[in-house]
C-alpha cells in the first residue's frame, strides 16, 4: 500500500484531548520543556494534522476559578474555533464520583448523556477499589440506571496492572458497555507513560485494532497520550500524526490478515477440530455429548498449530508476507 493510504479522514473518528497535545512535557523528574498552547490554537493544530475531534479534561478549557462571564466567553470562542476548523467535541473527561446522583440528574434535565467509567490501577496513593475494566463491568449492574453507564478502557491503565487490554475491550464490547476507548501505549508495571500509540507493544495493539475493526466499533478512536519531552511544537504534531498513522497501518495489516489465504486456511484447520465446542445446552445435546467417544491420548498429543499461526502473523506485521 502507498503511504497515502495512512492519512486520517473524518470517518476514522480520530480524536485527541486538549491535555494530550497541550502537554508541556513536565514529569516528576523534569520541569516543562514546551510553551503552553492555548485551547483554540490546539484546535487549529489538530485540524492541521487531520484529527476529527477534540476532547476536554477537567478544567483544561475553563479555569476552575473563572467567573461566569469569563466562562461563557471562553466556551463561545472555543466553539467558534471548532466550527471554523471542522472539529467536533465527542467527549468530556471529568471527575464523577456520585454515579446514581448524576444519572438521576441526567434524566431530570433530559440531557441524554452517557457515562463511561475509566479504570486506573496505580493511583491514588492509597487503595483504589475499581482498578480494572472488569471491576467496573461488575460494578455497573449494581447502579440504579446501568443502561446509561459503560466503560472507557485505556491501554496504559490495563497494561500498568499487567493485564491484557484486548481481553478487557472484548469483554466490554460483549457486555454492550464499550462507550469510548483511550488509545496510547505503556510498558507493564510502570506509572502512566501515555506513550505514542503502537510505540511499545505493536503486536498487542495490532490485535486491538483488528478487534475494533472486525466488530465494527462505531465510536471515537481517542488518543490519550503525549509527545516525548524531547519535542518542540513541531514534534507534537509529529506525535499526533504518528498515533493516527500507526492505527491506520495496523488497520491495513488487519485487512491483510483477514485476506491472507495461508492464515485463513490454517485458522480454519485449527477451528475444525471442534475440541471444547459442544454448542448450546439442550437435553438432546447433552445426551449426544455423553454418548460421544473421546480419544484422550490422541487429543492430548494433537498440536494446535498456534506457533505457526503466530509466526505468520509476525511475518505479516514485519512486512515479509
Amino acid at each position: 500500500m502507498s503511504s497515502g493510504t495512512y492519512h486520517p479522514k473524518p470517518e476514522h473518528k480520530f480524536s485527541f484531548g486538549l491535555w494530550t497535545v497541550g502537554n508541556r512535557g513536565r514529569d516528576p523528574f523534569g520541569e516543562a520543556v514546551r510553551p503552553a498552547i492555548p485551547p483554540n490554537e490546539i484546535v487549529a493544530l489538530l485540524a492541521e494534522v487531520g484529527a476529527w475531534g477534540v476532547n476536554l479534561h477537567d478544567n483544561d478549557l475553563v479555569p476552575i476559578d473563572a467567573a461566569p462571564a469569563e466562562r461563557d466567553r471562553i466556551v463561545r470562542e472555543f466553539k467558534t474555533a471548532c466550527e471554523k476548523h471542522g472539529l467536533v467535541v465527542p467527549m468530556a473527561t471529568v471527575n464523577l464520583f456520585s454515579i446514581n446522583y448524576l444519572c438521576e440528574y441526567n434524566l431530570h434535565k433530559k440531557h441524554g448523556f452517557k457515562f463511561a467509567l475509566e479504570a486506573k490501577p496505580n493511583e491514588p496513593r492509597g487503595d483504589i477499589y475499581l482498578p480494572s475494566t472488569g471491576a467496573y463491568l461488575g460494578f455497573i449492574p449494581t447502579l440504579d440506571h446501568p443502561e446509561m453507564v459503560g466503560v472507557n478502557p485505556e491501554v496504559a491503565h490495563e497494561h500498568m496492572a499487567g493485564l491484557n487490554f484486548v481481553h478487557a475491550v472484548a469483554q466490554a464490547w460483549e457486555a454492550g458497555k464499550l462507550f469510548h476507548i483511550d488509545l496510547n501505549d505503556q510498558y507493564p508495571g510502570r506509572y502512566d507513560q501515555d506513550l505514542r500509540f503502537g510505540s511499545a507493544s505493536t503486536k498487542a495493539l495490532f490485535w486491538l485494532v483488528k478487534f475494533l475493526e472486525d466488530v465494527g466499533y462505531p465510536g471515537p478512536r481517542h488518543f490519550d497520550a503525549h509527545a516525548y519531552r524531547t519535542e518542540d511544537v513541531e514534534g507534537v504534531k509529529d506525535f499526533a500524526r504518528g498515533c493516527m498513522r500507526t492505527y491506520l497501518i495496523l488497520k491495513e495489516k488487519a485487512r491483510q490478515w483477514n485476506a491472507d489465504k495461508d492464515i485463513q486456511n490454517l485458522f480454519a484447520e485449527i477451528n475444525s477440530s471442534g475440541i471444547g465446542h459442544v454448542g448450546k445446552y439442550s437435553s438432546q445435546n447433552a445426551k449426544e455429548l455423553l454418548n460421544k467417544s473421546f480419544d484422550r491420548t490422541t487429543l492430548a498429543h494433537a498440536g494446535l498449530m498456534y506457533e505457526r499461526l503466530d509466526q505468520l502473523t509476525i511475518d505479516l506485521l514485519l512486512g515479509v508476507r
